[in-house]
């Protein structure tokens, strides 16, 4: 079994930081899952349009991936 490592805080897109979270689904639907979960956390979505997030947005900034992780657990 491979060894947990603690994710780097950087850019990732929907697909990559989805697969963090669910390594066991395919990109698409690991894509769909995060953004699920993201949506129907109303004070995550606030927090993430407060640093500069736009739905429809298929790249996350650093500051918005540790805010989900800090919403979410990290992966």
């Amino acid at each position: 079994m491979k060894e947990w490592t603690r994710p780097e805080v950087t850019s990732y897109s929907w697909q990559e930081l989805g697969l963090l979270y669910s390594p066991r689904l395919s990109p698409l639907s690991a894509a769909k899952r995060i953004r699920r979960w993201v949506y129907n956390h109303p004070p995550l979505v606030e927090e993430l349009r407060r640093k500069g997030w736009k739905k429809g947005a298929h790249l996350l900034t650093p500051l918005q991936v540790k805010a989900i992780m800090q919403h979410l657990g990290e992966p």
